[in-house]
């Protein structure tokens, strides 16, 4: 039987909402639900009207990305769940390409190459993503910082089950502390290398505007797993 995905798009006053939505619409394996988890948006929500007959919309008061994921997540009735920014775009095959990888490999949690796009949605940058030599250099990559672009990933329920959701203390690191917590439990995330997203960087990005806040609170995010990590690492001979 064909495994059934969700898409969860977190949506805060975004406005190239439409753009996502109509790249998850165009995908060749079609999802078996689109769940908006609109955050206390005031603005841009109208643009999603025309979308309201082909998606389930969901609001909420304003709690931040990881609120917003878990909200959709919890709502989700699919074998497998992926996460799409509002702001960024699945290419056709991302869906396909990525639920056949796991699923012949028996994985919970998967992430992939993706390629940047700007304000306009034209290409700017291809195959953006590290690739690893071995998976020891990959683990010690998590100690410097986050290797994986969190709009990549794709997540079997199970995992969820397993080691949690995400942390809603952590505005802006909950994915950081979510790989952290896969690997940990015996769960890395496993690299497609395809570029299956189109990553948008825009002046409008939480990334670019929160630069200071973000990395210090992926300093402590690191500072409570790195000794753990270390620990995994040593004991793999690295």
């Amino acid at each position: 039987m064909k495994p059934k995905v969700s898409v969860v798009i977190p949506f805060f006053n975004c406005p190239y909402i439409e753009q996502a939505l109509q790249s998850a619409l165009n995908q060749s394996w079609q999802p078996y639900e689109i769940i908006v988890v609109d955050d206390g948006s005031t603005m841009h929500a109208d643009r999603i009207t025309p979308y309201l007959p082909h998606i389930h919309y969901l609001g909420k008061a304003n709690g931040g990305t990881a609120s917003a994921l878990n909200h959709g997540i919890r709502h989700a009735s699919g074998d497998y769940v992926v996460w799409l920014s509002s702001d960024d775009m699945f290419y056709r095959d991302k869906i396909n390409n990525q639920v056949l990888f796991m699923d012949q490999n028996r994985l919970l949690i998967t992430y992939t190459n993706f390629n940047y796009i700007n304000e306009h949605s034209q290409l700017t940058g291809l195959n953006a993503a590290a690739v690893f030599p071995s998976h020891l250099d990959y683990l010690r990559c998590f100690l410097q910082g986050n290797p994986i672009n969190g709009c990549t990933v794709m997540f079997k329920r199970e995992l969820f089950g397993a080691i949690g959701l995400f942390d809603e203390s952590l505005p802006y690191t909950h994915d950081y502390d979510l790989w952290f917590r896969s690997i940990l439990n015996g769960y890395p995330p496993v690299m497609l290398n395809q570029s299956l997203t189109a990553y948008r960087r825009h002046d409008g990005m939480g990334t670019i505007k929160h630069y200071d806040v973000i990395m210090a609170e992926a300093a402590a995010t690191n500072a409570r797993y790195s000794p753990l990590l270390r620990g995994l690492i040593a004991s793999m001979g690295g």
